[in-house]
């Protein structure tokens, strides 16, 4: 019995230790990201980050152009860009699911999942999001993608 109760502690203390992980650790290259929505627009769609990835807007953007895939990432539209709105080139794909990444298209086309319509983003190539940085994003979406 005592066996049993020291192995349900140490599992008990190593799962809370690995979900005390700084975010700053995590992000990587964004050190100041957060689950929020104005973070993950600041950080990710409209900064280049220390990796130097570049930032989504330098494409996904109505200024002097039309944006790429019909997605327009500027500060005053954005959250209304992707946040229950069918993609414009993948048939049934919503853009962000609120409370489900893993359905989520966006979170797709960062990951380049099977199955994407082009290439995995940023389209210029590496260097992508980090794992850190997508988890991130996730979690955002996962508490339901408040405009916050």
């Amino acid at each position: 019995m005592r066996t049993v109760a020291t192995l349900l502690l140490s599992v008990t203390c190593f799962a809370f230790a690995a979900c005390d992980q700084k975010l700053s650790t995590l992000a990587g290259p964004t050190p100041d990201l957060a689950p929020t929505f104005s973070s993950v627009q600041s950080q990710i769609f409209e900064t280049t980050d220390l990796a130097g990835r570049p930032a989504c807007v330098n494409c996904h953007t109505n200024v002097g152009r039309n944006p790429s895939g019909g997605l327009n990432l500027a500060h005053a539209v954005a959250y209304d860009q992707i946040v229950n709105v069918a993609s414009a080139r993948k048939a049934g794909a919503i853009r962000v699911i609120p409370g489900d990444p893993e359905n989520s298209y966006l979170v797709h086309k960062i990951e380049g999942r099977p199955g994407i319509v082009g290439l995995r983003m940023p389209f210029s190539g590496p260097p992508f999001l980090t794992d850190g940085q997508i988890l991130i994003l996730k979690r955002w979406i996962a508490i339901g993608a408040p405009r916050n």
